[in-house]
């Protein structure tokens, strides 16, 4: 995923890395909702789990490489997949719930390419999925919303999933958005059929394996 969109050279104008404090100058850490975990080695100014969640917000591309030691479309420096999955804002929100919540596709797109990278963490206050949250992104930027829910999806997100309120993520999408819920309807289908296929192969090597021992 991260080789099809790293090309792009811009990013939205929120996302400048002139708005966030560098990590390398002692500037105070970043919004006051940012994270207060700490993860990795802290930097003379804010820690890598703050900056992460600061460019997950802005999709700060450049800033998010940096933090994560890619370069050339090469694989994250080890250790990668741990802050991102550990990193909060104060609300329980991971670097994926805020690149869905704000529609920061190519942070998303970069992170959901670190290998062992949590798909489906649970955030605090909703208990959502960061598909919950793209799905309410859809509320905004539809078009948009649609591209990052498939790309949740083809990450293995598992539409089934409810938050605290018993809701999936389709239960969240607008009657007007009907391409949505197609989407997740059929992304449930799939992960139904996959569940069962995984049941029935489960079910035959357990039986392989008694009719050996006879």
């Amino acid at each position: 995923m991260f080789k099809v969109l790293s090309s792009r050279k811009s990013t939205p104008a929120s996302s400048s890395s002139s708005s966030l404090p560098p990590s390398n100058t002692g500037s105070p850490a970043p919004s006051s909702d940012a994270t207060t975990t700490t993860v990795g080695d802290t930097t003379e100014g804010a820690k890598p789990a703050e900056l992460l969640i600061e460019a997950a917000r802005r999709n700060n591309v450049d800033l998010l490489l940096d933090l994560l030691g890619i370069s050339d479309d090469g694989p994250a420096r080890p250790g990668s997949a741990e802050i991102i999955n550990t990193a909060k804002d104060s609300l329980g929100n991971s670097p994926l719930h805020l690149a869905a919540i704000n529609g920061s596709d190519d942070c998303l797109d970069i992170l959901l390419d670190v290998e062992g990278v949590e798909v489906d963490p649970i955030n605090r206050m909703e208990g959502n999925t960061p598909l919950h949250c793209a799905v309410l992104y859809a509320e905004q930027e539809p078009e948009h919303a649609i591209a990052i829910v498939e790309m949740l999806i083809d990450a293995g997100s598992d539409p089934r999933i409810r938050n605290k309120l018993k809701d999936k993520p389709i239960d969240l999408v607008l009657p007007t958005n009907a391409e949505l819920r197609k989407i997740l309807q059929g992304a449930e289908m799939a992960a139904m059929m996959g569940s069962y296929a995984a049941d029935q192969d489960e079910g035959q090597d357990v039986e392989d394996s008694g009719s050996e021992s006879d």
